[in-house]
């Protein structure tokens, strides 16, 4: 298996690129989607720039889109296998 080493900045990148799609898909603009999440339209524009959000933002923003639900999903899956790995030893 070939490991790629990835920056946080380009992660933060790539989520801000996807939440451009989906609220651009939504037909939203940045300042819709900044008064339906109760946050300011630069709160915005910074996330889908990739720079300093918070986790309540993200968290904020995949909730409105539908996301949060498989975000907690994998987490979920991720501390299943990280006990079935514990529990080895």
């Amino acid at each position: 298996m070939l490991f790629t080493a990835f920056k946080i900045k380009d992660i933060k990148t790539d989520i801000g690129e996807t939440v451009r799609i989906l609220r651009k898909n939504a037909g939203l603009t940045q300042q819709d989607l900044a008064d339906k999440l109760a946050l300011s339209r630069i709160t915005v524009q910074n996330l889908e720039a990739g720079k300093n959000f918070t986790i309540d933002t993200l968290l904020k923003v995949l909730q409105h889109f539908g996301l949060l639900q498989n975000l907690k999903s994998e987490i979920a899956r991720v501390k299943e296998d990280a006990e079935d790995a514990k529990s080895l030893f």
